[in-house]
């Protein structure tokens, strides 16, 4: 495969991978962004550690969706992440959910 054969498809997955984002967000109540990945998902159990004098974050997802162009199973149960890097968690607004205000 060529190196613009590679690019071609990494940029196909990625279009692809948007779409069934674009497709699903609603579907979730967080947005959580890892220094290696992204996820939507559900529920959301974040705790900082510490262990040997340095702190570390433990994430457990659970109901979600991981961005990964390389897994062909993005939907999963259960997450659990470690990470030494920040974490961010963030709900997502839910507009059309809302009653009008009358």
């Amino acid at each position: 495969m060529s190196t613009e054969d590679l690019e071609k498809y990494e940029t196909e997955m990625e279009l692809q991978l948007y779409r069934e984002y674009r497709d699903i967000v609603r579907q979730f109540t967080y947005v959580v962004e890892t220094e290696r990945r992204f996820y939507l998902a559900n529920s959301v159990d974040l705790q900082v550690r510490e262990a040997g004098g340095e702190v570390f974050f433990e994430l457990k997802l659970s109901d979600a969706w991981v961005w990964d162009m390389y897994r062909p199973a993005r939907f999963v149960r259960n997450v659990r992440v470690l990470t030494f890097k920040d974490v961010n968690v963030e709900e997502l607004d839910k507009p059309d959910l809302e009653l009008p205000a009358t």
